[in-house]
């Protein structure tokens, strides 16, 4: 099968360049889409130069700040593999493990595969409130979605792309996670977690979501879950 890695860029001019080395030797049949979402630190230009003098990236380019989600609703636009890989674009989740996280997928077992921070893979240790927030929004999601996750707000999230084709984005920020979860969930999807490594990142290097962002994920679980139909 083709693998679509699609990475939502916003000012990330320190790591896009070994993220996208990372990215371009992972041994699989792949197209690799970035959507800058108006960066404003240099990342822009960086891309540009790269689309410039090679065509293994297909690179776009948002004229306003819009957000996770909708970066992504535009990178999945453009898709035309067979699987989807979302892949943020710091150097918190490592691409060589795409093929743990494709594999469920590839046997026949998963329709979606949600790369989980907490079934034992070697992560950095770094801030325990935001760990708290992460288990209860999990909790809070399961409940509403009767399925037993580990890692909801985990980046990432591979699944079939025909899945597309099933429903449409809304969320333009971070509401990107419960709104896929919930969707994939009332669609029936079979869904597998597997165990992955995370090199998070403080706040002094870059780290972007929040505490309003945490606040607001409440909000979203509860939305898409409570909504009729996928939308």
């Amino acid at each position: 099968m083709n693998i679509s890695v699609v990475i939502p860029v916003f000012n990330e001019k320190e790591t896009i360049r070994e993220l996208l080395r990372r990215v371009a030797v992972v041994p699989f049949d792949k197209e690799i889409i970035l959507v800058d979402d108006f960066s404003t630190d240099g990342t822009r230009e960086i891309l540009h130069e790269i689309a410039g003098r090679d065509n293994q990236f297909k690179i776009l380019f948002h004229d306003k700040n819009r957000g996770k989600g909708a970066a992504l609703k535009t990178g999945f636009a453009h898709v035309g593999g067979d699987i989807v890989i979302i892949q943020d674009a710091d150097l918190e989740y490592d691409p060589l493990e795409y093929p743990k996280l494709i594999g469920p997928i590839l046997d026949g077992r998963a329709d979606a595969v949600f790369g989980s921070r907490f079934l034992g893979g070697p992560h950095r240790v770094l801030y325990f409130w935001h760990y708290v927030a992460n288990t209860v929004l999990t909790l809070f999601s399961n409940m509403l979605t009767n399925i037993n996750l580990t890692d909801m707000e985990t980046c990432y999230k591979a699944f079939r792309s025909s899945l597309l084709s099933k429903f449409s984005i809304e969320s333009s920020r971070f509401g990107i996670e419960p709104e896929l979860t919930a969707k994939f969930a009332k669609l029936n999807c079979r869904i597998y977690e597997v165990p992955i490594s995370y090199s998070g990142r403080d706040y002094a290097e870059g780290k972007k979501i929040g505490w309003k962002d945490g606040i607001a994920a409440f909000f979203w679980v509860l939305y898409y879950n409570l909504k009729r139909g996928t939308g």
